[in-house]
């Protein structure tokens, strides 16, 4: 039994040790997909509102407005999540952005479909999850952690000296 402990306890500290590229992997399989279709909507402007204005059924906003969210938003969401710095809310963004233009397509495929789960629950993942050790919010969040640890600490050194 003991060994079967010692051998599930090594295990778990490799995969501990490789989740973190893991997680940037989504990461950049996530920016790979948005941002590359922000980069074609760029590309060709004309050809992007025409789409908002006759394919794309995003609710509720005007298809011109609409073309410049969703492409501000393939833009610079992922980017965030590359880096690692706000990623949650850029994480639950996405997960917005991507359901809107999944319901939004009224031919999208079946195949369409699965990639729009996946990528739904791939940000999702980071939502609650965080975006893991390779990220800025993981800094600056420790950072946070060791400055409100030590003034605790000095705040506690201080009251047993009075």
């Amino acid at each position: 039994m003991n060994k079967l402990l010692s051998f599930y306890q090594q295990l778990n500290n490799k995969i501990e040790f490789v989740s973190p590229l893991f997680g940037l992997g989504i990461r950049l399989y996530l920016f790979n997909i948005f941002f590359s279709s922000g980069w074609t909507k760029i590309q060709s402007w004309e050809t992007t509102k025409m789409l908002f204005a006759y394919e794309y059924n995003v609710p509720l906003l005007n298809p011109e407005f609409a073309a410049w969210i969703g492409t501000a938003a393939e833009l610079t969401l992922p980017v965030l999540l590359v880096i690692g710095i706000f990623s949650r809310p850029a994480a639950l963004a996405l997960f917005a952005f991507n359901a809107i233009a999944a319901l939004s397509y009224p031919d999208i495929s079946p195949a369409g479909t699965v990639d729009h789960i996946m990528w739904g629950v791939m940000s999702a993942a980071i939502f609650f999850h965080g975006a893991g050790k390779l990220s800025l919010d993981h800094l600056v969040l420790n950072k946070l952690s060791e400055r409100k640890t030590s003034k605790f600490q000095l705040n506690n050194q201080a009251e047993l000296v009075s």
